[in-house]
């Protein structure tokens, strides 16, 4: 059974668990959405896992790790949407209207337990720590590929886990990226 609970400092170690070490998807630590496009490259690596590490110091917990047996398997990054510049500067994302949102961003899984609703555990949990946090509308940017994507490249998780975890599509100005709300 998957439990997920909010990555607070004192979970830290189990990200890092979960990540590796180079940082889940080539050092990223989930910080591409946080910074601009160039500081993200400047920093990658070492430099963003200690300002990601940063972001879970300061707090409030940025998104939620779900555990399997007691082992991490998986990540959702989650905050109010103005906490990640980078969707700012999209127009593919842009804001669909000026109603306060939280954000998903970001959802890994580890290799091994793809495939087995850890994604959708993560997105039902993520949405429920907004809420809790006082949300009224959880937004989301999955990918909807037409053919089979390599899991690298859907790390804004599948349109179809975020339908199963009850979101709905709200607008599209791509042919493969849905913005969802719950």
């Amino acid at each position: 059974m998957i439990e997920c609970f909010p990555l607070t400092p004192d979970r830290w170690p189990d990200l890092e668990r979960l990540f590796g070490p180079i940082g889940a998807c080539a050092g990223c630590w989930c910080m591409s959405w946080r910074v601009p496009r160039r500081v993200f490259e400047k920093q990658k690596g070492d430099a963003n896992r200690a300002a990601f590490h940063q972001v879970v110091q300061d707090g409030p917990p940025p998104g939620v790790l779900a555990y399997d047996q007691g082992q991490p398997v998986g990540w959702c990054s989650i905050a109010p949407r103005e906490t990640f510049p980078h969707l700012a500067n999209s127009r593919i994302l842009a804001p669909v209207d000026d109603q306060p949102v939280w954000s998903i961003t970001c959802l890994f899984v580890l290799k091994g337990h793809r495939r087995k609703g850890v994604s959708r555990a993560l997105i039902e949990a993520a949405a429920s720590f907004a809420r809790d946090q006082g949300a009224r509308i959880v937004e989301a940017y999955p990918t909807e590929a037409s053919k089979k994507q390599t899991d690298v490249f859907v790390w804004t998780g599948l349109a179809s886990a975020f339908l199963k975890a009850g979101f709905h599509e709200v607008a599209r100005r791509s042919p493969t990226r849905p913005i969802m709300r719950c």
